[in-house]
Parts: structure tokens; sequence; C-alpha cells
């Protein structure tokens, strides 16, 4: 071994785990995660160490389980989730916070909750109940309003709303724009995932929020593996990501 250790990228095959002992080290950029005393090394060779305490030992209990439950001590990046995600805070959102704003101030433009049926529709009034109190809860927070359409018209957002929503996305710690990176996605909205990062949503109701579509679809022609499958994938992210923005919080350097 070299002295550092590399997780695996995303289409990576699993790797078998070497190590004994994962810990954490403080240092003066903050606390570092390491194994057997060498630290891990993101893909572009940047260490992983965050500014929390609380974060780098949740880091470090993901390497200590790795490949603990295989026979053959093998993992893969499913295994780590909280790390990939830090490691798109340290090595994509830390040097180009501009990119990572403009992105996902994207989903602002064409967030789901603005997407709603006809109102003769089934599905519409259960749109309404789950969405427009986060919309809602969007501009008597944040002053910005953001309308809304049915049917197939496309909702074109005012260039206020959009900047308005950059700047504030701009203002976010790189550890709650490295957990929107992922929940927004997910969720295709990003006024529920401000939600998530401000701590006023839970995953399961976010998911659920998000859901509604394919939940009615479900109620009413029976269920479907698939969709349960992208349910359960989304609620997987979005907890990560709620996880990792609220373990980054606590004991902040």
């Amino acid at each position: 071994m070299t002295g550092v250790v590399r997780p695996p990228a995303g289409n990576d095959t699993r790797r078998k785990r070497f190590w004994i002992r994962a810990g954490v080290v403080a240092g003066p950029e903050g606390f570092g995660v390491m194994l057997d005393g060498k630290p891990v090394l993101l893909p572009g060779r940047k260490a992983l160490c965050v500014a929390s305490k609380p974060l780098a030992e949740a880091l470090a209990a993901e390497w200590q389980a790795a490949g603990s439950d295989d026979p053959e001590k093998r993992f893969g990046p499913d295994a780590l989730p909280l790390t990939r995600i830090a490691g798109t805070m340290i090595e994509r959102v830390e040097p180009d916070r501009a990119h990572s704003v403009a992105t996902l101030a994207g989903y602002g433009a064409h967030d789901l909750l603005c997407y709603r049926a006809e109102d003769a529709e089934p599905v519409a009034a259960l749109q309404n109940e789950a969405w427009q109190p986060w919309l809602d809860w969007l501009e008597k927070r944040h002053g910005i309003h953001l309308c809304v359409t049915t049917g197939i018209m496309p909702a074109v957002q005012s260039p206020e709303a959009l900047a308005a929503l950059a700047e504030l996305l701009g203002g976010q710690p790189d550890a709650v724009l490295a957990g929107l990176g992922v929940a927004v996605p997910a969720l295709g909205s990003l006024v529920l995932g401000l939600a998530v990062a401000e701590g006023v949503l839970k995953t399961r109701d976010a998911v659920r929020a998000a859901s509604v579509d394919e939940r009615e679809q479900m109620r009413r022609w029976g269920e479907d593996a698939a969709v349960l499958d992208r349910i359960a994938v989304m609620a997987a992210d979005v907890a990560d990501a709620e996880r990792f923005m609220t373990l980054a919080a606590e004991g902040a350097l």
C-alpha cells in the first residue's frame, strides 16, 4: 500500500477491504478520515477531510462497516453514500460554487410542484394538498413566488424569482449545496429540497410529496414493482442527503 486510499468511483467494480480500523484525526483543516493511520484520498487526490467532527465520525463509520458483511470483504460505492456526497462537496462544490448554484437553480425553473394536472383529474386535488403548502412556505419564508401551471402548458417563472433562488442558493454552505445536489434531482423539486435542508420537512414526507402521481396511479391500477423501486431509491438518496447536511451543521469548525 502507498499510504493513501481512494474510494471506488461510481462505475468501479467492488473492491476488497484491506484495512482493520477506520478513524478520525483532527488537523488544521478539519477532521480527516484515516484507515489504519493512512488518509483516505478522493479521486482528485484531495483528502477526505471535513469541518464537522460528527460528520467525519459518520464517514469513518461507513468505512469501518464497508465490506464487513461480505464473506470476501468486498464492497462497492453504495456502501459509502456519505463519502460520495463529501467527495462532491470537496472536489466539485468548493472549487466551483457558481456551477453548483446554477445547476440547482435550474430546477427551480421547472420545479415539480409547479406542474399540476387539470382540475378534473382525480390527482389534481392530491397535488394541490401536497404541493401548494411548500410553495406557500417558499414565498413566506424567502419571499420567492413560483407560478403554477396545469396540463401541458409550461410554467414560466419570473426572472426575479429565478434570481432570488440563485441568491438563496449562493448563500448556502458548501455542505448544503452538496446535499441538495443529491436531494433535489431525486425529488425533482428544488422547493422540497430546500425545505429538507432547512429542517422543516423530513425525508419521508418529502418523498411522499414527490411521489403523489406515482402513488395515485398505483392506487388506481395496482402496485408496480419498478415504481416502488424508484421511490425506494429516492427515499434512500434523500435520507443520505438529509443526514449529510444535518451532520455537517453539527460541531463545524
